[in-house]
């Protein structure tokens, strides 16, 4: 039996005879079904098609990029952050083979993977089973996660310390356990936060933005952005990184605090008439 993939999200499902019925990720109104049905993969018909290939890149010191071309579902980057000996896997895409494995072992393999939100827990099971290593997932999304693992370790409360200078925070918004990365020895010692897609990179690099859904243009209130805002203003980050490679790529914390601002002033008619 193998384990099914739904093409749309990326997300892997336990072991089945027949596809699942549905996909509870994608019906679900933070993202959607495609209009064309449901359908569904597999990483062995992955793998036989010859088609994908994943791209590691060099960003900056401790940090590379994961991203498979051609973009399959989603296609979000996953990032590997090397911290003092520690190397953290944050948040996966579903494209795994041997020789991704064989180029992250290289860079010193995985001590623990992480994930935003449940958009990206993809094949996650099969990362942390193939690097031997924990899953860290905040509990208030539990309900989220499609094929269970005792690899998995649901996490509790604002922040959890993964080692010295590597700490999840969650902030909520556009999932409840939605949850960031503070690298606090990254861009040289500057700071970095991975935010997936919990705080985005707009068009504009100098900007973010926050949603409920993103795919459905659903915006998140204004007391919540403020709340997200204000958990962050207290990190020390000059850098930051999202789910599809763009990058803030300085005074980020700023960056925040003036969109946080903006957005709630579009929300609340302050920002323009139409």
């Amino acid at each position: 039996m193998p384990y099914f993939i739904c093409t749309t999200c990326g997300t892997q499902y336990p072991l089945s005879s027949e596809p699942p019925q549905r996909c509870a990720i994608c019906d679900e109104e933070r993202q959607y079904v495609h209009p064309n049905g449901q359908s569904w993969t597999t990483l062995e018909i992955m793998r036989e098609s010859n088609v994908y290939k994943n791209e590691i890149l060099h960003e900056e010191e401790g940090l590379y990029s994961i991203t498979t071309n051609p973009e399959f579902a989603i296609g979000q980057t996953a990032y590997l952050v090397q911290n003092k000996s520690f190397n953290l896997l944050w948040d996966c895409i579903t494209y795994l083979d041997g020789k991704t494995l064989g180029e992250v072992k290289k860079l010193g393999g995985v001590h623990a993977i992480a994930l935003s939100h449940p958009h990206y827990y993809s094949t996650q099971v099969e990362w942390a089973e193939a690097l031997d290593a924990p899953i860290y997932i905040h509990e208030d999304d539990k309900e989220w996660v499609m094929r269970p693992s005792d690899r998995i370790q649901f996490w509790s409360g604002e922040t959890l310390a993964l080692s010295e200078g590597l700490t999840l925070h969650r902030l909520g918004g556009h999932f409840k356990g939605g949850t960031v990365l503070h690298w606090e020895n990254g861009n040289n010692g500057k700071g970095v936060l991975l935010t997936g897609d919990i705080i985005q990179v707009v068009a504009d690099r100098k900007w973010v933005s926050f949603m409920y859904s993103y795919p459905n243009l659903i915006p998140l209130p204004a007391k919540k952005v403020a709340e997200i805002a204000d958990r962050v203003k207290k990190l020390k980050f000059d850098r930051l990184y999202n789910a599809f490679h763009r990058i803030v790529v300085e005074n980020a914390n700023e960056s925040v605090q003036k969109s946080a601002e903006r957005y709630i002033a579009a929300l609340e008619g302050k920002l323009f008439t139409t």
